[in-house]
């Protein structure tokens, strides 16, 4: 050690003498330590940091791990518990002289974090989530803090312990109490459940009891300051923590709304005004200091005041994330991991600890389970909701190094209350990966789908709307689909808006009004014009529009719950790839291609994906009266052309509709049972077609895939709308057919009619019929026709064809 410096170790404490006048040299050229500067020192510090977590996490990941687990151990491998446990390593990487300035960048990220975190919350949900979530999270404080604390006094009255652990067990047990709704809402997302039901009721639960567990803690901090004197001194503290919370939702919150609202429409925020509620964070941070709180309690709750989504929420969010949630946060879990040192720890505290901890996830799931479930939540549910009322993070570390610094923590009472954190996360987080499968709840077990319903049957559409430019195609689809007196139609239509700037997912149900709403926002105009296809159809129609508003990555729950809920017979989805005038594609969005894929592997009932070429839309709608529209359904075989099947013959019931079915068969194929079963099957629509001259049926034979591919292009250009199955059994036509498909998720056949070389300037809906237990219905194979197994309900089998008629076509 230098001359300049000198570590001075006094009990708990270290003193650093440095001597102010020194100037190191950084550069290695002169010889010089680079390290010697705090500035480079940093620079590595984070560096090292950085490195380390992602290195972990990408080891602990395919384990199932949060990411917390992964940056906490990130700080303990270069902590004394590990590499630091050797004095080299310590006094080169990360020496106590450093120790103060990587603590002071990470405390200022800290509460940005927070304050992000306070951004992205809804604090009006806690109202939405009602009862249950009330009794939840008071459920979960109350008997926590009480059987916790009540353990702790058995423990010290009837237990040796060492004076320390003693002065230690009854905050430990305290902070048992913790439920963060930022520790939640982190996990909730890392897991892909914010708006799951379970998601939702945690994130309410965990914010009624963050409000006891918050004022508890303001409570503790004035209470505990060794500055206070006299009685009055809390009292004090306590009501300047009210009064800044009324400064900031009374005085700064209506400031911020009255400039926003003032802002252009459509417009970025003003540069000056987003910097200026940036000062904003540190001055609350300061202000919270001042009286008595943590730093953390101003941000949190400017951060909870704040307008969230789009305009103001979106942009601090899309300037704050990558640094706060990036950088500073895991920093300073590190940072944690880097002040514990397992080797401080005695057996009997060890004990001790992990009883308390232990005892109070037990508790805290009885306390979670109970209320759940006699509020009609099942109990596989309310186990896992018990688990995630469980998570530690950030908020418990943030208590326990304030703890550490003001001494109520020895090393050794920190070191446990940091490893009880990675503990219980590192348990419960592939426990609730492993029990909850959000697409369990909708496996159907009841068939939802067009070929199986009856024919005078309502047919329940949900029409998924990503933007406006496709509300002409669905309008079109919906008014070719024939609604009639015999049979009406259900449309749900479900409007996506991605979630930015806000971690509460939310899905609005839109009242009905007998006048059309004049407002000429996006969702507005997608309602008005469903409005308008109802009102043309009043009697046969009804439409019940809802806004989806959630993470692409989720938003598959919502449109399956919806389902569900709806009974829907068939889930129409938007095409991840959007056509432009001149008939090349003129935008992707993989977030959409993701989020059909989710859909089409847990949907409860048929699915469609709708490529829209834009040939539906503008002045060619059949709302202005189109004399004749021309479907085709593509026929190889499978369940799924069986639906696409079923869905046409529904079409052909419309005056307006020309529909010609192209059944490909095989050459050579003639005598096989397969072909018998789809005989069977076109047999029955043509005898259920009966007199309607607008039925035509085409059959095609065809040698192989070539010759398959070559037919269907020359064909396509004769329709407006293809409709075709999205997986077929295996058969020699479709040989070589997927070698270079780009699109796997809608099959051979969509993949083709999607393709820009084809040449076609026909829309495409691309039919999956419903998995039933989980399984497609038949995929490999078509049913089996019998007497009693009709697959068109009510066709007798002894009446001819009229009217409707096919032609049977041979390719030289």
């Amino acid at each position: 050690m230098s001359v300049q410096e000198m570590v001075l170790q006094m009990g708990n404490k270290t003193l650093i003498c440095n001597d102010p006048r020194r100037i190191p040299n950084k550069s290695l050229w002169l010889h010089g330590n680079p390290l010697a500067s705090p500035t480079p020192l940093l620079l590595l510090q984070l560096s090292a940091i950085s490195l380390a977590s992602q290195l972990i996490d990408l080891c602990l990941k395919p384990l199932g791990q949060s990411s917390i687990v992964s940056q906490i151990f990130a700080g303990m491998v270069f902590g004394p518990s590990l590499l630091g446990h050797k004095t080299l390593m310590s006094a080169k990487l990360f020496p106590a002289r450093g120790s103060m300035v990587i603590e002071t960048v990470a405390t200022y990220g800290l509460m940005f974090f927070l304050f992000l975190m306070g951004v992205r919350s809804d604090p009006s949900m806690m109202m939405r989530a009602g009862r249950p979530a009330f009794i939840i999270g008071f459920s979960v404080f109350f008997f926590t803090f009480v059987l916790c604390g009540l353990l702790s006094f058995v423990l010290v009255k009837f237990l040796p312990l060492e004076t320390c652990l003693v002065n230690s067990i009854f905050f430990i047990a305290g902070a048992q109490t913790l439920t963060g709704f930022p520790v939640i809402a982190c996990l909730l997302r890392e897991l892909k459940m914010l708006n799951t039901d379970i998601g939702c009721l945690a994130l309410s639960a965990s914010m009624f009891c963050d409000i006891l567990g918050i004022s508890m803690t303001a409570i503790t901090l004035a209470v505990m300051d060794p500055k206070s004197r006299g009685t009055l001194t809390p009292l004090w503290a306590i009501l300047s923590a009210v009064a800044l919370v009324a400064a900031i939702v009374f005085v700064v919150r209506p400031a911020i709304l009255w400039t926003q609202s003032r802002a252009p429409k459509g417009k970025p925020m003003n540069e000056m005004f987003i910097i200026s509620i940036f000062v904003l964070v540190p001055l609350m941070g300061f202000m919270s200091e001042t009286i008595g709180q943590h730093y953390v309690f101003g941000p949190l709750v400017l951060g909870l005041a704040m307008p969230d989504g789009p305009p103001l929420g979106v942009a601090m969010i899309s300037k704050l994330d990558t640094f706060a949630s990036g950088l500073f946060y895991p920093t300073y879990l590190a940072i944690s991991g880097l002040r514990t040192n397992i080797f401080k720890i005695h057996f009997q505290a060890l004990g001790v600890v992990g009883l308390v901890v232990l005892f109070s996830c037990v508790v805290k799931i009885g306390a979670v389970m109970v209320p759940a479930v006699y509020s009609d939540v099942p109990v596989r549910e309310a186990f896992v909701l018990g688990l995630i009322i469980n998570a530690r993070g950030i908020v418990e570390l943030m208590i326990f190094n304030l703890w550490k610094d003001t001494l109520v923590l020895t090393d050794e009472g920190f070191s446990l209350s940091v490893i009880s954190v990675v503990m219980v996360t590192a348990i419960i987080t592939p426990l609730i990966r492993i029990l909850h499968d959000p697409s369990r709840q909708f496996i159907a077990i009841k068939r939802s789908t067009i070929q199986h319903s009856k024919r005078e049957a309502d047919l329940r559409i949900l029409v998924c709307i990503h933007n406006q430019d496709n509300v002409s195609t669905i309008v079109n689809l919906l008014e070719v689909s024939s609604a009639s007196e015999e049979s009406k139609i259900a449309v749900v239509a479900l409007i996506l808006v991605e979630l930015v700037g806000s971690n509460a997912p939310v899905l609005v149900a839109h009242q009905s009004h007998s006048v059309l709403p004049t407002s000429t926002s996006p969702t507005s105009r997608i309602i008005n014009a469903l409005r308008q296809y109802e009102n043309q159809n009043e009697g046969f129609v009804t439409v019940e529009p809802f806004t989806s508003i959630s993470p692409f990555e989720t938003m598959h729950n919502d449109i399956c719950r919806v389902t569900v809920d709806k009974r829907a017979t068939i889930v129409i989805l938007p095409f991840h790839k959007q056509w432009a005038i001149d008939g090349s594609i003129g935008s992707v969005n993989r977030a959409i291609q993701a989020m059909n894929i989710k859909v089409l592997e847990s949907a409860p009932c048929s699915v469609g994906i709708l490529i829209d070429r834009g040939i539906l839309s503008g002045s060619t709608s059949l709302l202005t009266g189109r004399p004749s529209y021309h479907v085709a359904v593509i026929y190889i075989g499978g369940a799924d052309d069986a639906e696409s099947l079923a869905y046409g013959a529904r079409m052909a019931s419309d005056e307006s509709v020309d529909l010609t079915v192209v059944q490909f068969l095989f050459f050579g194929a003639e005598n096989t049972k397969d072909r018998k079963r789809d005989s069977d099957l076109i047999d029955e629509y043509r005898q259920a077609n009966a007199g309607n001259e607008r039925f035509v049926i085409v059959e095609e034979v065809v040698r192989d895939g070539p010759d398959l591919a070559s037919s269907i292009k020359e064909m396509v250009d004769c329709f407006d709308l293809i409709l075709v199955g999205m997986h077929h059994p295996a058969s020699s036509l479709l040989t070589g057919l997927g070698v270079w498909s780009e699109c796997p998720e809608i099959g051979v056949i969509g993949d083709m009619l999607a393709s820009p070389d084809i040449g076609s300037t026909a829309s495409a809906l691309v039919v999956q019929q419903q998995r039933l237990g989980g399984k497609l219905i038949s995929r490999g194979m078509q049913p089996v026709v019998g007497d009693r197994d009709q697959l068109v309900h009510d066709v007798p089998y002894d009446e001819p064809a009229r009217g409707s008629w096919s032609i049977s076509m041979g390719r030289s």
